[in-house]
């Protein structure tokens, strides 16, 4: 509900006129300051110009969902995502929990099977994790009970601002359409607090790679976009965000190249 001068929109309306010219004295007060909101409202510059309020679905959202779903059970039997033989991953979200234990809360976008989700929540974070795959989250739930999970797009989720420690990108957002992500990042560093990180891991490259087997050779599709770390450096630092730490990994075929970037939100003060 909107004010008028500092009273709430609804109850000005309710209220009775004023006569004679005690009103047309009211519509040079409300002109007048209806015309100076006007202008300060111009001549603030918006808090974050990549911030959107809505951020579109993408086109092949359906598509997307619908291919991890098949691809799911799989993920899993398989153990994709283990951390046990990645200790330079185990490191970077070992530091990633340090720094952000007791800012906030940890949101995990696109947290798959909740591999990730339940090893922050053994060290100790607040975390709770979103999927875009039904079948993913129902794993989770499953393999994680002790942490909370939703399905649910990035692109749909807008937290509050400053209502997060910590927001994780983990190999999850490379299917997001290039004009898509910088805006996502954006929308995730408002919702940090000072001193709260976004730590992105993803492949390095150039170009966009349409994929059509997963998992197991289960058809799928949805497209890998590649970046270049550079290019994720300053999405993060567009979104006013100050980077911590950059670690590359070289190719070992058949991987990529691949790279995580911790970036934080500058303390108050």
């Amino acid at each position: 509900m909107g004010t008028w001068l500092g009273v709430p929109a609804k109850r000005f309306v309710g209220c009775a006129r004023p006569a004679g010219t005690v009103v047309h004295r009211l519509r040079a007060r409300l002109a007048h300051a209806l015309a100076t909101a006007e202008g300060r409202c111009r001549s603030v510059p918006p808090a974050s110009p990549t911030v959107t309020d809505a951020i579109d679905a993408p086109a092949d959202l359906d598509a997307v969902r619908t291919s991890y779903d098949a691809v799911a059970d799989n993920y899993v039997s398989m153990k994709m995502g283990d951390l046990g033989p990645t200790p330079w991953l185990r490191a970077a979200l070992d530091a990633f929990a340090e720094e952000v234990r007791g800012v906030g809360p940890v949101l995990d976008a696109g947290c798959g099977p909740g591999t990730t989700s339940g090893y922050l929540h053994a060290l100790g974070l607040d975390v709770s994790g979103i999927d875009l795959s039904p079948r993913m989250i129902a794993h989770a739930r499953r393999l994680h009970p002790q942490v909370s999970f939703e399905v649910a797009s990035v692109t749909d989720v807008a937290p509050a601002a400053e209502s997060l420690g910590g927001v994780l990108g983990w190999w999850s957002w490379f299917n997001l359409p290039r004009p898509v992500l910088p805006h996502v990042i954006a929308r995730m560093a408002r919702a940090l607090r000072p001193g709260g990180q976004l730590l992105l891991g993803t492949h390095c490259g150039d170009g966009d790679v349409p994929r059509t087997r997963g998992y197991g050779g289960v058809e799928v599709q949805w497209t890998t976009h590649l970046y270049r770390p550079e290019q994720l450096v300053a999405m993060l630092t567009d979104a006013r965000l100050d980077i911590v730490v950059e670690l590359r990994f070289p190719p070992e075929p058949p991987q990529r190249a691949q790279v995580v970037i911790a970036a934080r939100k500058p303390r108050s003060g």
